[in-house]
């Protein structure tokens, strides 16, 4: 098959499951748009290197999944980073009406506790429930062994379940049924 044909195709197939991913690495769509394009172009670049030994969805989230924890540890990343931090203090400190709705809304409650997660963690959420990927095809992307997966799936819902509890109390339970529908788990 030619090679830009195959790219092409994984990008129409699994360019918004990257884009999901980087966002989910990076917290940011800009960043995350421009690291999926980064992704896309070093698979280009490298598909000769794929031997077939897993999927092809399996090798590609394995180098976005890379390529994301690289950024994090890049320079560029830790000064732009701390910038954003500095700057968040010398904006207004009250929010605008469309923030306060989001503070409010279920869905962003559920995507904050997500984020408050260490990357570990929500990197196996995110590619359990999010992706579909089964247990197996996730210790593959993360060079884990299964039952480590297993483990931090569990210790993730659980972590994430205590940050829902957190705030349904400080909410008035607002966050109940995100969070049995986050913690209750799939059934394939």
């Amino acid at each position: 098959m030619d090679k830009h044909k195959m790219i092409s195709d994984l990008m129409d197939q699994y360019g918004t499951s990257v884009l999901h991913l980087a966002y989910s690495y990076v917290r940011n769509r800009q960043t995350a748009e421009d690291l999926t394009q980064e992704i896309f172009l070093k698979c280009f670049e490298n598909l000769d290197t794929y031997r077939g030994e897993a999927g092809l969805q399996t090798w590609l989230y394995r180098v976005a999944s890379n390529h994301c924890k690289d950024y994090l540890k890049s320079w560029y990343f830790r000064k732009t980073h701390v910038t954003a931090f500095i700057s968040g203090f010398f904006k207004d400190s009250q929010p605008g009406p469309e923030e306060q709705f989001l503070q409010n809304d279920e869905k962003y409650q559920l995507q904050d506790a997500l984020f408050n997660l260490t990357i570990k963690y929500r990197e196996i959420l995110f590619l359990y429930y999010f992706q579909e990927c089964s247990q197996k095809e996730i210790a593959a992307i993360c060079s884990l062994n299964v039952n480590t997966v297993k483990s931090r799936l569990t210790r993730a819902r659980e972590l994430l379940k205590k940050i829902l509890d957190e705030r349904s109390y400080e909410y008035g339970g607002s966050v109940e049924a995100d969070k049995k529908q986050a913690v209750k788990g799939r059934t394939s």
